[in-house]
């Protein structure tokens, strides 16, 4: 649970849920092309970069100087299960809910 707990923890920010968007595409990208497309300072993609990476979701490869960074899809399928499983849960207990209710309204015209 802790990892899904990191994952979570990584994905409230917006900066870095549009950095997990655009490494979906798939390709590789440095920390300054990252930076360079959202507008931040190197300090402050390199922050965004560390909580990413620190939940697993993404890699560093390391070419020269240059640090590659690339999604890994796992820690978001998990996440994925778990919130298609909790909204089974909900989608269930408000339809039940809804059912109580519709039956109470009935009683309450007769």
């Amino acid at each position: 649970m802790a990892s899904l707990d990191r994952t979570f923890r990584a994905l409230a920010d917006g900066t870095r849920r549009s950095m997990i968007h655009t490494l979906a595409r798939g390709e590789a990208r440095s920390a300054g092309e990252l930076g360079r497309q959202f507008r931040s300072t190197q300090p402050t993609i390199s922050k965004h970069l560390k909580v990413l990476e620190q939940a697993g979701l993404i890699e560093r490869a390391i070419e020269g100087r240059v640090h590659q960074f690339r999604l890994r899809r796992e820690p978001l399928q998990d996440a994925q299960a778990w919130i298609a499983r909790h909204q089974a849960f909900w989608t269930g207990a408000v339809e039940q809910l809804d059912r109580l209710l519709s039956e109470g309204a009935n009683d309450d015209h007769r």
